[in-house]
Formats: C-alpha cells, structure tokens, sequence
C-alpha cells in the first residue's frame, strides 16, 4: 500500500493512487496543482524547487498558466512522467525532502480551485440505457421507450461550452418558454421543473486534423481524464422546445464540474466489463475487453439551511456505451477534436429506483415527492439549494476519488 509523508485521512478520495491535476489561484497568478489528502500542492512551485528536471519535453512554464490545456498538450509521456514524479516525491520513503518543498504545499481548504481547461467544445452523450428508457416511458410510450437508433449508437447533442462553471459557483434561476398541457399557447417565466443531471465527463487530452478519426482501439490515447459533472436541466423549458433539435435553452444556461481531473491512468485498477450490447454494433463501435469503470457516485441536495440528504446512489459501470465507443462515434465522421473539449457521459442511472440521476426520474416527473431530513418535500429543487455530487472508486486499499461537485441555485434574476 502506498503512504505519503503527507498527512492522507481515511478514506480520503487524494491518496497517493490518485494525484489528479486542477488550477488553483494564488492572488491574482494562476498554477497547475495537484492534490494529496488534505494538501494541496503548487506544481510550478514544485518545479522552480528542483522537480521534473529530468523529464525530457517538460515546460515548466505550461505550470503557470490559467489553464492545463498547454500541459496536458505536452503528451502522455509527459504528463504521465510528472504524475509519477508526484507520486515518488511525496512518498513515505521520501520523507527527507519534506522541508526542500515545503513552499510548494498548503492547505487543501485554502485552495482557491479555478475552472482547469479551457473549454473549446462540449458535447452531451445520452448513454445510460436505464437513464433513456425511464425518460422514454415518462414521455414517449411505455412500451418502446428507446429510439429505434438508441442501441445502435451513442446518442448526443452539442451544448454550450461558455456556461460550464466550477464547483462552488451558482447561478440564476433560468427563464423561457413553456407550454402547460392545459393551455392553448406557450407561456413565458422561469422554470418550475428544475433538475439536476449525475453525471461524469471526460477531458480530450491529444488533438485531431480534420478528415481523421479515432478507434475504439486508440481512444483512450485521446483521453486525459475525467472529472465530476452536473447538466442542470429545466425540464418545463426542455419539454417544449426540444423538438425537433433537442436540447436548448433549458440546458445551456449552466453546467458544473469538479475542479480536480482524475488521469484515465488513475482509474486504470477500477475497469470493469461493459454491457453486453445487442444488437451487435458495427465494427467500428466494437472493443475488446474491459471497458468501463466501477466508480460509485451519489447525489446530495442541500437546503439553505445547510440540512443535507443523499437522494441518489449510482455508479457509472451502469454506462452501456463506454467513452472509447463515443469518442469513435463523435468522430467517424472526420470530426476534429481539441485538447480540452469536454464530453459529458449523460445522466448515469442504474436499475434500481435509489441509483436515479436526475430528480425527473426519482420523482417520477414529480408524482413522487423526495422527503428530505429537514422534513420538507421535492419534486425539483427549489430556490437556494445546493446539488453536491461525489464520486470515488475503491478496490481493496487502493482508492481514487473526484472530490465533490457543488452548486447553488438563485431565484430568477
């Protein structure tokens, strides 16, 4: 078991397996940082202290920057090589050197967490087949909830990369059209069907040219990592409009991830088998072996008061289309794809009603109200609230967690 001269609690979700990468600020200068226990580490401190000197193709100076996007540019080989170099330096056995980087470190909580890539495109999946066949039941017809395309490819839609926020932020009640099943006409006001979305998303980590594609065989060279992510939805907004497009003003108004970017690498010990997917998918959706991962994930709704209640517990082995199968899609076509793009898994539900992601669901459209430990009900969150979601993986002692993903909603502006 690994351990650290750096003080890791039980049951942390920053252990020594994990050293995932994020942004911190530091007055107005912003660092690349990695995390371990209840530290918080300056990584291009660290290396202005002596660190990654031997890692042939190392910049120092992608470790000053707002965003990770030129670090994690700089290759696998790279960034592999300085996680590894994190991992050797703050083990126990090297305890020694703890003054030597001392400068370098500071508490987790006083770490002020920025957005760590900068987003040049989103795109949303629509990939967890119990997710798909409620809300087909909900708003289609019971007896063929599923498109007649959905287990043929991985469903998505492209969304708006401006308004993906980090952990901590919040964000206004959101306004448009809608039409009430008993009126005539479209109204306009703020939405009464406000929802969350569990989800998780990946961060491209390797840039394409125009004209080429990914495989299933390759795909995971193009993923740096993943992170925590919740697609607020405003289902009276969305039931409206999203014919025939999909998706618009009842998504596009905020989007919340985790701060901390967990390495593909990290999540390597938690891979676990895929749905068996019938129909067969063509070629060039099929892999070979395991292809998902067990990672266990809930749901926190947390009123003004601070009065907390878990209301989902689900985890992302429930994905029946892995991220290589949407990577290869999204790009058979010739589609390019840039470092720092983010593509969300979809809202992640299991079969059983408590394993749910999104508030839609768990209430069945609200005919279910949840009762939370204050005593009071939801049918969709309410004026603020806050939606924490966490998400870790263990496996015998080794684990590797995403920290938490939190928002707050305001009353309309």
């Amino acid at each position: 078991m690994k351990t650290s001269w750096l003080q890791i609690p039980e049951n942390s979700d920053f252990t020594l397996y994990n050293v995932p990468f994020g942004v911190i600020k530091i007055n107005s200068n912003y660092y690349a940082a990695t995390c371990i226990g209840d530290t918080a580490i300056n990584l291009f401190e660290l290396a202005q202290l002596g660190a990654f000197k031997s890692i042939k193709g190392f910049n120092k100076n992608t470790l000053n920057q707002q965003y990770l996007n030129d670090f994690i540019a700089l290759g696998k080989q790279i960034t592999n090589a300085v996680r590894e170099e994190i991992i050797n330096l703050f083990d126990e056995k090297n305890g020694a050197q703890k003054q030597q980087f001392a400068k370098a470190l500071l508490k987790l909580t006083e770490a002020k967490n920025t957005l760590p890539i900068k987003i040049g495109d989103y795109t949303d999946f629509y990939s967890s087949i119990d997710h798909a066949t409620n809300i087909g039941k909900m708003i289609r017809d019971p007896a063929n909830a599923l498109m007649p395309n959905w287990k043929h490819l991985p469903v998505a839609y492209h969304g708006r990369a401006s308004s993906i926020c980090v952990s901590g932020h919040s964000f206004y009640r959101p306004k448009g059209q809608k039409k009430p099943a008993d009126a005539d006409a479209p109204i306009f006001g703020q939405t009464n069907l406000l929802d969350f979305e569990l989800e998780t998303g990946f961060i491209i980590g390797k840039s394409t040219t125009m004209g080429d594609s990914i495989t299933t065989q390759n795909a995971s060279d193009y993923i740096f990592g993943k992170v925590l992510f919740n697609d607020w939805s405003a289902r009276d907004i969305q039931t409206w409009e999203y014919v025939p497009l999909g998706p618009f003003l009842a998504k596009n108004f905020a989007s919340t991830i985790s701060p901390w970017i967990i390495t593909i690498e990290a999540l390597e010990p938690f891979k676990v088998e895929g749905y068996k997917q019938i129909p067969e998918v063509l070629p060039y959706l099929q892999y070979k072996g395991f292809d998902n991962y067990d990672i266990n994930l809930e749901v926190i709704i947390e009123t003004q008061q601070g009065v907390q209640t878990s209301v989902c517990q689900s985890n992302y082995k429930y994905m029946y289309w892995t991220m290589t199968q949407q990577l290869a899609h999204h790009s058979v076509n010739g589609c390019n794809v840039n470092v720092g793009d983010l593509m969300g898994s979809g809202t992640i539900s299991g079969p059983q009603p408590h394993e749910f992601g999104s508030l839609m669901e768990l209430t069945w459209k609200g005919a279910n109200p949840i009762k939370l430990n204050d005593g009071t009900e939801r049918k969709f969150i309410n004026d603020n609230d806050s939606v924490i979601i966490k998400g870790y993986a263990q496996k015998g002692n080794i684990r590797v967690g995403f920290g938490e993903c939190k928002s707050t909603v305001l009353p309309t502006k």
